[in-house]
């Protein structure tokens, strides 16, 4: 199978990494899984069959990724007939801590609290989370959540990209002034 992770030269290392870590992981336990995956390298007309299908995935079923205080729940990985990068899944995340510390992505990204309480971060901004909050993610802003609350925490994610609309990392200022 053929992997091709885009990572953006913006990312830091220790991120790039997680990513690198947890693309590889879904990618190897989804497919062992049979959950579907698309690793097509082109737009040939096999690739519709190849998209995730239509279906039901209970909680029993989903593959789970354990960390060192939270689990992740994939439901479904791969891409869809108009969206690729797609991810969904459920996060339970033990009292104070994080699934992994802020970070950004180019795929546009929702989390809904389903239960607990915790602090999310936007853009370096730190506002409480609760219980059915919804957090909209725009391509390359900067999102975590972190529970802070006595409780496990559980969001609900879908994160995807549009097979229609490139979606291009901002530009590094400081890049630009080393020229």
């Amino acid at each position: 199978m053929n992997i091709k992770i885009p990572l953006s030269n913006r990312l830091n290392t220790p991120i790039k990494a997680w990513c690198l870590t947890l693309t590889v992981t879904l990618v190897s336990a989804c497919s062992s899984l049979n959950i579907a995956t698309n690793t097509l390298e082109d737009d040939s007309a096999t690739a519709s069959n190849k998209n995730i299908q239509s279906g039901i995935i209970s909680f029993e079923n989903t593959h789970k990724t354990p960390y060192e205080a939270s689990v992740f729940h994939t439901y479904f990985y791969g891409e869809t007939i108009g969206t690729k990068d797609t991810i969904v899944g459920l996060a339970v995340i033990e009292a104070n801590n994080e699934i992994h510390p802020p970070h950004q992505h180019a795929e546009e990204e929702y989390l809904y609290i389903v239960e607990g309480s915790g602090e999310w971060t936007l853009n370096g901004v730190k506002t409480p989370a609760k219980k059915g909050d919804v957090l909209y993610v725009a391509p390359w802003d900067v999102h975590g959540i972190f529970n802070t609350g006595n409780v496990p925490m559980k969001f609900f994610i879908t994160r995807a990209s549009s097979k229609g609309v490139e979606i291009k990392a901002p530009i590094d200022s400081s890049a630009a002034d080393k020229k």
